[in-house]
């Protein structure tokens, strides 16, 4: 009898509970073909500021704060969803093999891509704006060790949560796009 009360109890309970929405980043295919100069590359899983790595989708407001979004959540962890994104589009862009860290193949990878994101936000003013460093790191192979800057600024339709969504994931190609062409040429 306790038993078919608790599994009652349960099931009122997961009724009443709403469910959660969550929005996905979607790649952007590159135009871009580049010959590559290395013959693979790990992308480390990608250092994003607190309140980009959060499920929650932050919006930067007039006056300089962030606010959060509890509504609609992402559909991955955005460290995770943003370092896959990065690999994939540099991986078709240089036709190699480019996977996350953890190195998925056998043996070393000819280079690793550390990206280090400062800002990553869509604002009500109708701007998204991806800023940091990305640093290339010579592994398996004869390859210059070097760091690059970004400021990403992309146009959105307006402040929602889909039009922020498409300005991420356009200002991911771009960062893509100038992290191919560090490795390829």
């Amino acid at each position: 009898m306790l038993s078919r009360l608790l599994v009652l109890a349960i099931a009122t309970l997961s009724a009443c509970s709403p469910l959660e929405t969550r929005l996905a980043l979607s790649p952007i295919p590159s135009s871009l073909e580049l010959r590559p100069l290395v013959g693979s590359a790990m992308v480390r899983t990608v250092s994003l500021p607190n309140y980009a790595a959060a499920e929650e989708i932050p919006l930067g407001t007039a006056d300089g704060r962030i606010t959060i979004n509890e509504d609609v959540l992402w559909a991955d962890e955005p460290e995770r969803a943003v370092t896959l994104i990065l690999t994939r589009t540099v991986g078709d862009i240089l036709n190699t093999d480019v996977g996350p860290d953890p190195w998925p193949f056998i043996g070393l990878p000819d280079v690793s891509v550390d990206v280090r994101v400062e800002r990553m936000l869509g604002n009500v003013d109708g701007t998204f704006v991806l800023t940091g460093q990305f640093f290339v790191a010579s592994e398996g192979a004869d390859f210059r060790d070097s760091t690059h800057t970004f400021e990403i600024t992309q146009t959105m339709a307006d402040a929602s949560l889909g039009s922020i969504a498409a300005a991420q994931s356009a200002a991911l190609l771009t960062l893509s796009e100038q992290i191919a062409r560090t490795l390829g040429r």
